[in-house]
C-alpha cells in the first residue's frame, strides 16, 4: 500500500511538473511532418512544427526539426538561426546533471528517481545528434561558398565529440556500479522478443561508438585543404580512415594531399548526396520474470525502444554527371549510429527498467499475499511504462559522396528516381567547392550557391515566406 501511495503522489508531481509531456505522441507528430516534407511542401512541414510546438518556451528537437526543414527548402540563413539556438541549448545543459524533475524526486527518496520513465525525461538529444547538428550546420555554410565559417562549425564538432568522450566513459563507469548495487545482470539478448539481430548488426557492431561520424572528420579535411592548411586536413583525413578503415575514398583523399595542384580553368568538387530521414523510435513491451523473496514470481510487462529504419526514399549507389554515371561512396549511416548508440545505452535502460519492473512486482506481490483468491501474476499494465521514443528524424539518414574534377563552368547533376526528368543545373566557379543535395521520397531538395538562377529564384521564395 506504501508503494502505491508514493508511486501515486510521485506520478502526480511529475506530471504536474512536465505538463502533457507524457502524453505527447512525437511519431504521429513527425510522421504527419515529414509527410509534407516528402511532398516538397515545406510551408506545410514548418507548420506543423509550430502548431505542435505552441509553448512559448521551445525544445531541444523543436529547433531541430525546424533548422532541417528549413535547411531542405534552402533558407539556409534561417535554417542556421534554428540551429545556433539548438546549440546553444546544448551548451548550456552540457554541463548540467539534474534537471528541476531530478531534484524534485531527490527529495522524495532518491529510489524512486528510478520509477519515471525516460519518456518524462528532459530531451538533451543523443550524442550523434549533437554531432551531427554542427556537421550540418557546416553544410549550411559549405554550400554558399563560406568555408571559414564551416571551419568554425567543424572545430565545435571535435570539441563536443571530446567532451561527449569524457562525460559517457564517466557515464557507464556509473551504470556498472549502480548494477552492480541492484545485483541487476541482464543483457538485452537475455529480453524475450528483443530484435537483438538489429543491435548486434555487422555494420552496428563496426563503429567505434555512435556518435564519431567518419564523415564529419573527411569533411573537415576537405574544408582544411580548401583553406590551404594541410596540417590540419591531414588528420582530418586520417581520423576518417580510422573511423572507417574499410573506404578506401577515405585513404584516396590522404594520399591526394601530396598530388600537383588543379589545372587552369579546374575545380576540386565534393558532390555530396544525402537520403532519406533518420530512423524512428519505437516501443517495444517485453515480459520480465521477476522473483520475489517469498518465491513468487511476477511477469512484468515493461518496454524498451527499438529503432524503426525510414524506408521512405528508394536506395540508389549512383548519380548522372553530364549524363556519365557516377558511383558514390556511402560515408555515413544515422541508421547505425542510433543503432550503435541504443546498444550503448542499453545497460543504462535496463538498469532503470528492471528496476520500475521489480518495484511493480513488489506491488502485485504484496496484493496476492493479502488476498490469494484474486492472486495475479502478471502485473497490471501501467499507462506510463512506455519507452522514449523521441529523437530527431529530419535528420537526413545516408551521406554519400562522390569527388571529382570538373572544368570551371556549368555541368547538371540528376538522381534517379526524382520528380520530372529535368537535371540540376550547377555552376562551378571556385577551385574547391561543395554541392550538396538532399532526396526525400521522389523529391530533390537543391540548396546553395551552385545552383542556377532558376532554382535560386525558387529558393528565395521559399525563404521569402518563411520570414
Amino acid at each position: 500500500m506504501r508503494h502505491c501511495l508514493l508511486f501515486s503522489l510521485l506520478l502526480t508531481a511529475v506530471v504536474q511538473l512536465v505538463g502533457c509531456g507524457a502524453y505527447r505522441n512525437y511519431d504521429l507528430e513527425l510522421e504527419q511532418t515529414t509527410e509534407q516534407l516528402k511532398q516538397g511542401n515545406i510551408d506545410g512541414s514548418l507548420a506543423l512544427i509550430e502548431a505542435h510546438n505552441p509553448d512559448e518556451q521551445k525544445d531541444l528537437l523543436y529547433y531541430f526539426e525546424k533548422g532541417a526543414v528549413l535547411s531542405a527548402g534552402g533558407a539556409l540563413p534561417q535554417s542556421q538561426a534554428a540551429w545556433r539556438s539548438a546549440e546553444h541549448m546544448i551548451i548550456e545543459r552540457q554541463d548540467t546533471i539534474e534537471t528541476t524533475g531530478d531534484k524534485l524526486l531527490a527529495a522524495m527518496g532518491k529510489e524512486w528517481g528510478s520509477i519515471i520513465n525516460d519518456k518524462l525525461r528532459r530531451y538533451d538529444g543523443y550524442d550523434y545528434e549533437k554531432v551531427m547538428l554542427t556537421t550540418q550546420m557546416a553544410l549550411n555554410q559549405l554550400a554558399v561558398n563560406d568555408f571559414d565559417g564551416a571551419r568554425a562549425d567543424i572545430k565545435k564538432t571535435h570539441e563536443r565529440e571530446a567532451l561527449i568522450a569524457r562525460q559517457r566513459e564517466l557515464e557507464y563507469e556509473r551504470v556498472e556500479e549502480a548494477a552492480k548495487k541492484q545485483g541487476v545482470r541482464v543483457h538485452y539478448k537475455d529480453l524475450q522478443g528483443y530484435p537483438v539481430v538489429m543491435l548486434d548488426a555487422p555494420a552496428v557492431i563496426a563503429l567505434k561508438n555512435g556518435y564519431q561520424s567518419a564523415f564529419s572528420h573527411y569533411l573537415a579535411g576537405f574544408t582544411y585543404q580548401a583553406l590551404g592548411e594541410k596540417d590540419l586536413a591531414a588528420p582530418g583525413y586520417r581520423q576518417a580512415i580510422e573511423l572507417r578503415p574499410d573506404l578506401p575514398f577515405f585513404q584516396q583523399a590522404l594520399r591526394d594531399l601530396d598530388s600537383p595542384g588543379l589545372k587552369a580553368g579546374e575545380s576540386d568538387v565534393l558532390i555530396i548526396v544525402q537520403s532519406g530521414l533518420a530512423p524512428a523510435r519505437s516501443s517495444l513491451r517485453v515480459p520480465y520474470p521477476v522473483k520475489l523473496e517469498d518465491g513468487q514470481v511476477i511477469v512484468a510487462n515493461i518496454s524498451f525502444p527499438v529503432m524503426v529504419p525510414d524506408t521512405s526514399t528508394p536506395a540508389f549507389n549512383q548519380i548522372s554527371i553530364d549524363g556519365r554515371q557516377k558511383k558514390l561512396t556511402m560515408v555515413n549511416s544515422i541508421t547505425d549510429m542510433s543503432l550503435r548508440t541504443l546498444r550503448d545505452d542499453m545497460p543504462g535502460i535496463i538498469q532503470r527498467t528492471t528496476y520500475r519492473a521489480f518495484l511493480a512486482a513488489d506491488v502485485q506481490g504484496r496484493d496476492n499475499r493479502r488476498d490469494p483468491s484474486k492472486a495475479s501474476y502478471v502485473t497490471h499494465w501501467d499507462g506510463f511504462e512506455h519507452a522514449d521514443t523521441r529523437t530527431w528524424r529530419t535528420l537526413p539518414n545516408l551521406t554519400q559522396v562522390v569527388r571529382l574534377r570538373l572544368k570551371q563552368g556549368e555541368h547538371s547533376i540528376t538522381l534517379p528516381d526524382a520528380v520530372g526528368s529535368a537535371p540540376l543545373k550547377i555552376r562551378i566557379d571556385q577551385n574547391r567547392q561543395v554541392v550538396t543535395v538532399r532526396a526525400l521520397g521522389a523529391r530533390v531538395f537543391a540548396n546553395g550557391t551552385a545552383f542556377q538562377p532558376s532554382s535560386a529564384a525558387a529558393q528565395s521564395a521559399v525563404a521569402e515566406s518563411m520570414q
